[in-house]
């Protein structure tokens, strides 16, 4: 897996890129990185920036932290099912 770069040099590498003063290659180069990663890296910046649309990280957290509230309560849910069930064989009408 590659080593992952702290969010301050991403921002500092990719508004160096955006100034467009030199090529892509060459701000990649520079700055230790490849040509691929920098590219991604704009295309995230712009979806976080509004300029592109796509899922920016705050709405995937908040949708992750979503699925996982809607897994617990389908787990609780099922929980109440069986013990519903259970009590009513325990209480069978007279």
């Amino acid at each position: 897996m590659p080593k992952a770069f702290p969010l301050e040099f991403r921002r500092d590498v990719v508004a160096v890129a955006r100034k467009g003063e030199a090529p892509i290659a060459q701000i990649a180069k520079d700055f230790g990185i490849s040509e691929a990663c920098l590219h991604r890296w704009l295309k995230l910046a712009d979806v976080e920036d509004g300029v592109r649309p796509g899922t920016t990280s705050s709405e995937s957290a908040e949708l992750r932290e979503l699925r996982r509230r809607n897994k617990i309560l389908e787990q609780e849910n099922e929980i109440l099912r069986r013990a519903a069930a259970y009590f009513a064989k325990e209480i069978s009408p007279k």
